[in-house]
């Protein structure tokens, strides 16, 4: 198997609502992908059958390595302090070995003892982080893990989670619905929109742009306004790596 994750001809109906129709894709070892697109698109229900959380009508999902997950909430065990919590999912004793490391890793070691209701919000994410890293997971998928922070603790976890994927060398899977966020974390960006939702674009990320927190309105990030019906229209060019799959 060549690629991280192969999925072909996804379908996944709740109802009479196709969420997802015959749908592929695919995500290269060491790669991060952002899947970016409005509220209801199908964004997590994708996500949710690459973990197996969810169960697709039909098609294939093939996955190269274990997967860790981060939901958009923590989720953390009320009970328990932040080093218990991220012991709790560890298996073996190999992994509880992990506990320190990254707990260091997530810049935690200091609040280890304190209990979940005594972090801040940023705190408690980079607590659920380290709970899915004792596990060493090669693939990370992420459901807008970022979402509900303020501006300035959301721009702070980018630059940690960019760090964290870059130290351990994983694969990632990010859903969202801010441009700057994936323009900012992802190597490539597909952009979802429908129903059932399809890809209508999708954009390999310049290296200059890359962990880059420029606010200028390049062709990508004005690519991506227009894909998702925020602002303008789809340059019909062909530019550094941009490709419109569908009108």
């Amino acid at each position: 198997m060549r690629h991280a994750i192969e999925i072909d001809g996804l379908s996944k109906h709740y109802g009479p609502r196709a969420v997802l129709e015959r749908f592929e894709l695919f995500v290269e070892p060491g790669e991060t992908l952002a899947i970016l697109g409005a509220s209801g698109c199908g964004k997590s229900t994708l996500l949710r059958c690459i973990a197996g959380l969810v169960q697709p009508d039909a098609g294939t999902i093939a996955v190269r390595d274990e997967l860790g997950f981060v939901f958009q909430e923590p989720r953390l065990l009320p009970w328990l302090t932040v080093e218990r919590n991220v012991a709790f999912a560890a298996r073996s004793d190999v992994e509880r070995a992990r506990v320190k490391d990254v707990l260091e890793l997530v810049g935690l070691t200091p609040a280890a003892h304190l209990l979940p209701k005594q972090l801040s919000g940023g705190m408690a994410q980079r607590a659920a982080l380290a709970r899915t890293l004792v596990r060493n997971p090669k693939i990370l998928l992420l459901d807008e893990p970022l979402s509900a922070l303020d501006a300035l603790l959301r721009l702070e976890l980018q630059t940690s989670l960019a760090q964290i994927v870059r130290e351990t060398g994983s694969t990632a899977v990010l859903v969202t619905h801010d441009v700057q966020e994936a323009l900012y974390l992802a190597d490539r960006i597909v952009v979802l929109d429908g129903a059932p939702a399809r890809g209508v674009l999708e954009l390999d990320v310049p290296v200059p742009l890359r962990r880059s927190r420029t606010a200028d309105l390049t062709d990508e990030r004005i690519a991506l306004l227009a894909a998702l019906g925020i602002e303008g229209r789809v340059p019909k060019r062909s530019h550094r790596g941009l490709r419109v799959v569908a009108p």
